[in-house]
């Protein structure tokens, strides 16, 4: 969906679920099936080349399956419902404080030390 270059300038956008989200409702809301990545992305409406991102991504934290060209969401019910608490929690503290500034962030974050100035106990 389109947006005006002004809202766009300002950055008063409008904020939907991501492709993640929609790619775990989807899968919650049809777990008794698997589908393929093209399938997904036709459901809802999103690039499948976004949706393959999304998908790698939930697969590396457990929370949907792949075997050949399917992918189903999880069997762990309990993980799914984890990551939701999660999200729901961070999305409403965000809504509270504003969030993090990446770039105020960058300023006042320590320096890492390098590898070589670690304490051996570290390494």
């Amino acid at each position: 969906m389109p947006v005006s270059i002004d809202d766009f300038e300002s950055g008063d956008l409008p904020r939907g679920p991501s492709v993640p989200e929609q790619v775990v409702t989807y899968l919650y809301t049809h777990s008794d099936q698997a589908f393929t990545r093209s399938e997904i992305a036709t459901a809802i409406s999103e690039d499948p080349n976004t949706v393959g991102t999304a998908l790698s991504r939930l697969k590396d934290r457990n929370l949907v399956r792949h075997k050949r060209e399917f992918w189903a969401i999880t069997d762990d019910d309990e993980r799914v419902a984890a990551a939701y608490d999660l999200h729901t929690t961070t999305d409403r503290l965000d809504d509270e404080d504003g969030g993090i500034d990446a770039d105020e962030w960058e300023t006042v974050a320590p320096e890492a030390p390098h590898p070589s100035e670690r304490d051996e106990d570290e390494q």
